[in-house]
């Protein structure tokens, strides 16, 4: 039987999410857009670089962190 969702945390929430979903895809359900730089992504405390963004499956139970730097002074 295939599972319709999972569940990931990301930066700390729970979140249910579609099975086979991958960073790039996860970043575009969350409304980040995976072509503007700044972003950062953790899967399981392991940095994914940004040219595997669309590779990298996102399993069951992964711990997801987001970081977006910001421009300020």
């Amino acid at each position: 039987m295939t599972s319709t969702a999972i569940d990931i945390t990301v930066n700390g929430t729970a979140r249910t999410v579609p099975p086979g979903l991958t960073v790039d895809g996860l970043l575009r359900q969350l409304d980040h857009d995976p072509s503007i730089p700044g972003i950062a992504v953790a899967v399981a405390d392991r940095v994914v670089r940004r040219a595997n963004w669309s590779e990298t499956l996102v399993p069951e139970g992964a711990r997801v962190e987001i970081i977006t730097a910001a421009q300020g002074g």
